[in-house]
């Protein structure tokens, strides 16, 4: 196993030392659809090399983003397209090349059922998880620009954070991922915030002003 991993870190280098930022964005989408590739390796990597001056933080951060929205856009469209039965044969007789299974399945549609939105973003952060929950946005119908907003700003929270874990890390950014764990309570924290920040300021402030402008024609 341990072989494999270095053999996966090797090969997650190579691409984004040789393609920069758009071997950035391809490999953090194919996470999104594949998960057994880690972004606990890709995205600690890409914060080393904007510590040595070979990406630029920000940009790294943007193309991550774009491919974490992209990736999860296609899962999104396997439900939406594909349907409750036709997914669950598929993670049935294939799951296990993807590295799902139909629990983890059962646990997204649980979390969105439970969350809704919020847990679209919540989940950007879970492992196996946060590639799964784009499935049942899909199979419910949600909006998709609902779902790329909230997509959006929890692959943007975790990309920061485990960007700059690496770039404080430096040449030991490969530790990041002993710690992910962690990050992860962190991460859930900050999404939280944005989420109830995103709550209040869009939806529940609005029409407190709208009601205080109506008593005050009154």
């Amino acid at each position: 196993m341990s072989s494999l991993l270095g053999d996966m870190t090797n090969w997650v280098k190579d691409v984004v030392e040789s393609l920069g930022y758009v071997g950035l964005a391809l490999l953090v989408a194919l996470e999104n659809v594949f998960p057994p590739i880690p972004s606990e390796i890709i995205l600690p990597l890409a914060g080393f090399l904007t510590g040595e001056g070979r990406m630029n933080y920000f940009l790294a951060i943007l193309a991550a983003t774009i491919g974490s929205v992209g990736g999860a856009l296609i899962l999104y469209g396997v439900g939406y397209y594909f349907g409750e039965h036709r997914v669950r044969w598929i993670i049935r007789n294939w799951g296990k090349w993807l590295g799902f299974k139909e629990e983890d399945v059962n646990k997204a549609d649980e979390w969105f059922d439970k969350h809704g939105g919020l847990a679209v973003m919540i989940c950007r952060v879970v492992p196996i998880v946060r590639s799964l929950i784009s499935i049942p946005a899909g199979l419910r119908k949600m909006p998709m620009a609902t779902f790329m907003i909230y997509t959006t700003a929890g692959s943007l929270v975790w990309n920061s954070i485990l960007i700059g874990a690496g770039w404080l890390l430096g040449d030991n950014w490969e530790e990041v991922e002993e710690y992910v764990g962690y990050l992860q309570y962190l991460v859930i924290a900050a999404v939280l915030v944005v989420g109830v920040a995103w709550v209040w300021f869009r939806m529940i402030k609005p029409r407190l002003d709208s009601a205080e402008r109506s008593n005050t024609r009154a």
